[in-house]
């Protein structure tokens, strides 16, 4: 009998090392069907045993799927991060943009009065005068960065479809390009390009101002005809409109008459959200008819365009990136939403492996005792 226990517990033992073991025959993540028992599975046709996949197990404790699961969690804490980054620079933009609002409001008020002053008078001004387009400039705003979903692709997909469309017509069309994505695309396929610029994560007035004397130049030159701004029109957290506008020729009836809205980043119960607020046109300022001015009121107009086009510029600018922080912010609450779903069905797969091996172990053992009586 003592000899007979040996035998026994030497079969087991070996039973227990095949169960371990990185062959094709070891731990599966095979999973019966509705209405199949797991016990016939062991003596089911050996060709059909060498074609499944074997999921590795080492030291019975880590496994590959163990493994991924890990880097997937991982990836998840990586993009959530990602996205609260995003969110606190959203907030910083909001910041810039009322910033500006002061004087942009003054600038308008001034304007307005002294476009009702002037009269048609004003209206002989070089950058409010419209002349035929022969030539034509577009100025692109993308990012400089990508895993935004499909912030810069929209723009350059609405850029490259206006060239065509100019080009068309017979227009002559160059462009000036701001963000390192638009002016990868563009000098890839050889579009002509007047100037580039990188557009970064916080815009400043001496990066406006830089944009807009490469514009006044080209236009007051003679070298173009009009201006077209193409940028990405901030709507919420989840929406953008890529837009497009003649940034000069000035409209001034457009620019005494047209209003602005702020944006305002919130959360409520850990989701975020945007609340916007329109914003009256500023009124005129009056002058009186008998006041007398230093300089005149024409060269006053004429060395306030360019502020008005540099605040413009600025501001779309600031709208630009808050539209692409936003986009960002989606896109990686979607990537932590597709990774926490991922991790998810890699631990069903993972447990049911473990049950299968844990199964298939126990089977081993009974067959060997049952082939010892």
């Amino acid at each position: 009998s003592n000899s007979t226990m040996k035998f026994l517990c030497v079969a087991s033992l070996l039973a227990t090392a095949a169960a371990f073991t990185n062959s094709g025959g070891a731990f599966t993540a095979y999973s019966p069907s509705v209405g199949e028992r797991s016990v016939n599975n062991v003596f089911a046709d050996s060709s059909a045993h060498r074609t499944r996949k074997a999921t590795i197990v080492m030291d019975g404790k880590a496994n590959a799927i163990r493994d991924r699961i890990v880097t997937v969690k991982n990836t998840k804490k990586i993009t959530m991060a990602m996205k609260l980054v995003a969110a606190a620079k959203v907030r910083r933009a909001q910041d810039a943009v009322l910033a500006t609002r002061p004087f942009s409001e003054t600038l308008q008020s001034v304007f307005g009065g002294l476009i009702n002053r002037l009269g048609s008078e004003a209206m002989d001004l070089p950058l409010l005068t419209q002349r035929e387009v022969k030539k034509a400039t577009l100025l692109v705003i993308t990012g400089d960065r990508g895993l935004c979903g499909g912030y810069n692709s929209f723009m350059i997909k609405k850029a490259e479809a206006r060239f065509k469309e100019l080009e068309g017509q017979g227009i002559d069309v160059d462009m000036i390009l701001v963000g390192k994505k638009g002016i990868a695309y563009f000098e890839r396929r050889d579009y002509p390009i007047r100037k580039t610029f990188e557009c970064g994560q916080n815009p400043d007035a001496k990066q406006g101002l830089a944009i807009s004397e490469e514009v006044l130049n080209t236009f007051l030159g003679g070298e173009t005809d009009a201006v077209e701004l193409f940028y990405t029109k901030f709507v919420s957290l989840i929406a953008s409109t890529p837009s497009v506008r003649t940034l000069v020729p000035f409209s001034a009836s457009e620019i005494t008459n047209k209003g602005d809205e702020v944006f305002q980043l919130t959360s409520d119960n850990g989701d975020f959200g945007v609340e916007r607020t329109e914003l009256d046109v500023a009124e005129p300022q009056e002058f009186p008819n008998d006041m007398i001015f230093e300089q005149d009121p024409v060269q006053i107009v004429n060395s306030i365009l360019p502020l008005y086009l540099n605040g413009q510029i600025l501001r779309t600018l600031q709208e630009s990136v808050a539209s692409e922080l936003a986009a960002r912010m989606q896109s990686m609450q979607s990537a932590s939403d597709n990774a926490g779903a991922l991790a998810k069905d890699l631990s069903l797969q993972y447990n049911r492996a473990r049950q299968a091996a844990v199964t298939q172990e126990i089977l081993e053992i009974v067959a060997g005792a049952q082939a010892l009586e």
